[in-house]
This record gives C-alpha cells, sequence and structure tokens, in this order.
C-alpha cells in the first residue's frame, strides 16, 4: 500500500438481478485532501459508498484502511473502523438537543449516569473546531438545515478515523452555506483527513476538490487530478461522448412556425432547489431541458407541475397567472407529468394495466364521479391499441411488462386526460432500443397533434432528434437556449462545460 492512501479499494464488484452495478472499481482516498466521485445517474457511485460502508456487500475485491482489510457488515461497523458519512437528508434527531445528536449511542458517563455537563463541553468543542458556536442545549429543530449538516458533520468527524464522505451536502444549501461547508472541508482536509465528496455540480467540484474520480455504467472511467481536467473532458467522461470542438454542425433547422405560447415562467424559483427560471412552452412543441444531473432538470418540472412549491416568480397558463400551483390544479389546467423514476413514482405495481391507465383521469372527475369498469376496459384497451402496448389484456398486473411497456402505459394515463401539456422525465430511461425508437416516434406524433411536450432526458443525442428548442442548465441556473442549426451534440456539451466562462453569468452554488 501507497503510504499516502488513507483508503484503497480494488477491483469491486457488485451486482443485482438483471444489473451490474460495478465492475472492478478502484478507488483510492490520500491523507488530506477532497476528491470528487462523479458520474451521472446509474454509473454506480451510490452503490461505491454503499459497499465502503457496510450496506452491500461486494462480490469480490478488496478494501483497505491505513493499510489493513476491512469488510465492514453494516453502516456502524463502518463507522467503528472510522468511516463516516453526512448524507444530504440529514439523519439526526431534531427533537433532542445539539449535544445530545451529537453523542446519541456513546454519551459520556459518570457512576453510571450521563455525564450532561461533559457531553455540551464537548460539544461546545467539536462545532468550535468547525468555527460553529451555538447553544447545543436547544433541540436540534430550532436550527438551520446548514447548522444541522454541521451538527451531522462535527458527529461525523468526531467518530472517524480520518475519513469522512458527504454525499450530496449542498443540495439545500444556499450560496453563503455553501462557503461556510467549504470553509470547514478545507480546514479538515487541512487537518489530515481524507473527504469523499459525492456532488453533481461542476463549478463546487472544480472550486474545492483535489482528485476527481469518474465512474460510467459501473465501471471506471479514470481518476484525474482537479486542475489538469478541462470541464469538457470531465463533462465527456462523465456522459460517454467525445468532445469534437469543430463539430458544430446541426441537421436540425428552425421553421420558425411556433404556435402560441401556452405556458410561460418568470422568475419562477424555490430557495434550496431551483435558481429563477424563464422559459415559454408554445403549443405543439417540443421543449428540452439539457444538463448534467443535478443540473435543475426535474426540479423545473416539479415546481411547473406543483410538486414542489415556489418560493418566487410567476407561472402563467395560457396568459392566465396561477398564484399557486398544486398537482390538482395541474391536472385541471391541462398537464400531465411523467415521473423519472416510474418503478417509485409512476406504476402502482399491484394494479393492472386498466387501473393505471385510468388512475389520472379517475383523480380528475374525483372519487364521486366513478367510472364504470367497463368503461374503464373500453378507455384502456384504446391506448392499449393505439400505443403498441404488449400485454395479453387490460387486467395483467402492471409489474409483469417490460419497462418500455410500463412507460407507455404511463403515457396512456395521461393521455386519457387529453392533456394540453406533457412534462416528460426520462421517459426512455432503462428500456430497450425498440421501444426507446418508439416512444420518440410518439412524441413528435403528439407534438405534431397539438400537445405541448417538456421533455427531460440525459442522452443528448435523443434531445437533439426530438426537441425544437433546448435549455441548457448548469448547478440548478438557466444558462442558455439553443434551436435550429445550433442545437448539436457537441454545442450542448459545451455550454454545459463551459457555462459561466463562456456566457458572461453567475453560474452555480458556491461560485
Amino acid at each position: 500500500m501507497n503510504a499516502d492512501y488513507i483508503l484503497q479499494m480494488r477491483a469491486i464488484s457488485k451486482s443485482f438481478p438483471g444489473v451490474q452495478a460495478l465492475s472492478n472499481v478502484d478507488f483510492n482516498l490520500r491523507k488530506g485532501e477532497i476528491h470528487a466521485l462523479m458520474g451521472e445517474n446509474g454509473a454506480g457511485k451510490s452503490t461505491l459508498i454503499k459497499v465502503l460502508t457496510g450496506v452491500y456487500k461486494r462480490e469480490s475485491g478488496e478494501t483497505t484502511l491505513n493499510g489493513k482489510p476491512i469488510a465492514p457488515r453494516s453502516p456502524e461497523e463502518a463507522q467503528q473502523i472510522g468511516i463516516s458519512t453526512v448524507y444530504q437528508e440529514v439523519n439526526l434527531c431534531p427533537n433532542l438537543t445539539v449535544a445530545e445528536n451529537i453523542f446519541i449511542g456513546r454519551y459520556p458517563r459518570k457512576r453510571g449516569f450521563i455525564d450532561w455537563a461533559a457531553m455540551n463541553r464537548r460539544s461546545e468543542q467539536l462545532l468550535a473546531r468547525l468555527e460553529l458556536h451555538v447553544d447545543v442545549t436547544e433541540p436540534l429543530s430550532h436550527y438551520s438545515v446548514a447548522v444541522q449538516q454541521m451538527v451531522a458533520i462535527a458527529r461525523a468527524v468526531d467518530i472517524s478515523s480520518g475519513v469522512l464522505i458527504l454525499d450530496e451536502p449542498t443540495s439545500s444549501l444556499d450560496t453563503n452555506e455553501v462557503r461556510q461547508l467549504f470553509a470547514v472541508m478545507r480546514k479538515l482536509r487541512d487537518e489530515g483527513m481524507g473527504i469523499i465528496f459525492v456532488t453533481h455540480f461542476l463549478d463546487q467540484v472544480y472550486e474545492i476538490t483535489d482528485r476527481i474520480t469518474v465512474l460510467r455504467n459501473g465501471e471506471l472511467v479514470g481518476e484525474y487530478e482537479t486542475s489538469e481536467l478541462p470541464r469538457t473532458e470531465l463533462v465527456s467522461r462523465m456522459i460517454g461522448k467525445e468532445w469534437n470542438p469543430d463539430d458544430h454542425i446541426g441537421d436540425k433547422k428552425d421553421d420558425g412556425n411556433k404556435g402560441e405560447v401556452f405556458l410561460h415562467t418568470t422568475d419562477l424559483g424555490k430557495k434550496g432547489s431551483m435558481e429563477s427560471v424563464n422559459l415559454s412552452v408554445h403549443k405543439g412543441e417540443v421543449l428540452g431541458l439539457a444538463g448534467l444531473l443535478g443540473s435543475g432538470r426535474t426540479e423545473i418540472a416539479k415546481l411547473i407541475f406543483g410538486i414542489d412549491k415556489a418560493d418566487s416568480g410567476v407561472l402563467t397558463i395560457d396568459n392566465d397567472m396561477i398564484s399557486s400551483m398544486y398537482p390538482q390544479k395541474a391536472v385541471q389546467q391541462g398537464l400531465g407529468f411523467t415521473p423519472e423514476d416510474r418503478k417509485i413514482a409512476g406504476i402502482v405495481g399491484e394494479l393492472t394495466i386498466r387501473e393505471n391507465i385510468v388512475l389520472a383521469l379517475q383523480a380528475r372527475q374525483g372519487l364521486f364521479s366513478f367510472i364504470p369498469v367497463r368503461k374503464q376496459r373500453e378507455i384502456a384497451q384504446k391506448y392499449i391499441d393505439l400505443l403498441q402496448i404488449k400485454t395479453p389484456g387490460t387486467e395483467q398486473k402492471i409489474e409483469n411488462l417490460s419497462g418500455g411497456n410500463q412507460q407507455k402505459v404511463i403515457l396512456a394515463r395521461w393521455l386519457t386526460t387529453q392533456p394540453r401539456l406533457l412534462i416528460l422525465d426520462e421517459p426512455t430511461r432503462g428500456i430497450d432500443v425498440g421501444s426507446k425508437l418508439e416512444i420518440r416516434k410518439l412524441i413528435l406524433e403528439l407534438a405534431a397533434s397539438g400537445i405541448s411536450i417538456l421533455f427531460i432526458s440525459a442522452e443528448l443525442e435523443e434531445m437533439v432528434q426530438c426537441c425544437d428548442r433546448v435549455i441548457v442548465l448548469r448547478d440548478r441556473n438557466q444558462i442558455g437556449e439553443l434551436q435550429g442549426s445550433e442545437m448539436t451534440e457537441q454545442r450542448i456539451m459545451q455550454m454545459i462545460a463551459e457555462g459561466a466562462e463562456q456566457h458572461g453569468e453567475t453560474s452555480g452554488i458556491g461560485a
């Protein structure tokens, strides 16, 4: 083992039924460095962290900590040997005091009783090390998310033997809070701690990290010194597309024939979720939202559909200003939303295809206007035929269908409501090539029929093929718009990578 390494993972593999999540992945963490772990959805970042912290058991490979082999069987065991994790969602107890949260499960004792004075004193010392001065006897719930996160870090640092994992720690923080967190991270690094920083924010990676490890599709792409890896190359390695700066020629022309504006946002945003966004969706148009994971694509979709409540800006539909949007009102306004994770937020696995298809229509009509089962079957069969859903019949359980056919059922659900705008968040993810082509063809047909489409996809080729315009996002900021011959994969990649430098705007939290 290299003496500089505090942690080494060698040839780590892990699979799940039908999925090779990790394949012979290496990862090295040095003393006194901040190391970014980067990759898009499905790259294997979370799986690697879970193998390291004992959530999953590795199938092959080895891990050493300070030169000694380790194989933790649980997060608790990982903590005991010195590997601590702070997650995006602070997993502490808000009803307990700050001090109790720091020492929960390991309270200092005196004569068999908890030594409250010692616990409070040590808590103050730990937080002072992080430049945080609060009343440790107050309940944790009295403090902001940023303070709660600092408390979680203080606890983790006190337990750690030199390895700290920060999993998306900046997702809920504002600019000043990110600066405070980065100051703490630099202090810990200078004291010799090795920090694994999992994030999707490019600007933050280049501001705070020393090295970057990139994963893609469960495999190691490479390890790089941050200062020696240009941003365009990082984006290329993450999404698996080679960057060719001379290739700006597109075959998509702007015909100038956009319909009337159906939906418009003015400075729409939510603190900790999405900076203010300004966009218009025309009738019969496919408008794409392009960017890396965490850029704000899904956040915009949720704000428009009312899943997340905006705290600034204005949403206008057909020239009517919507003061407060929520999903039921969105459906009444003619909006439909197919979520990114169809397994969790889309399909209801134990229900039949018929029941899944009529869900949105029944919700819009209300509980007291029940659709007769015979009518439900007619509706379901109509869309099974229209979308060519491969199934023995309407009463088949949806969980028995392929991913592509499940996605078609979700589309059918919204088509029954005769939507005016469909928000499609990664509608082709995880389905076979043939089904992808069918979904893409359907999107274009729906737009041609006059339905507006807000389209989100990580596949740039798909965006260019399907969209009339593309809004490019980075680090929760809207950084530009492309259409016509300018709308190429290479141009989108360039904008994502160069962002603020190219467009002269402020881009990203902590920038």
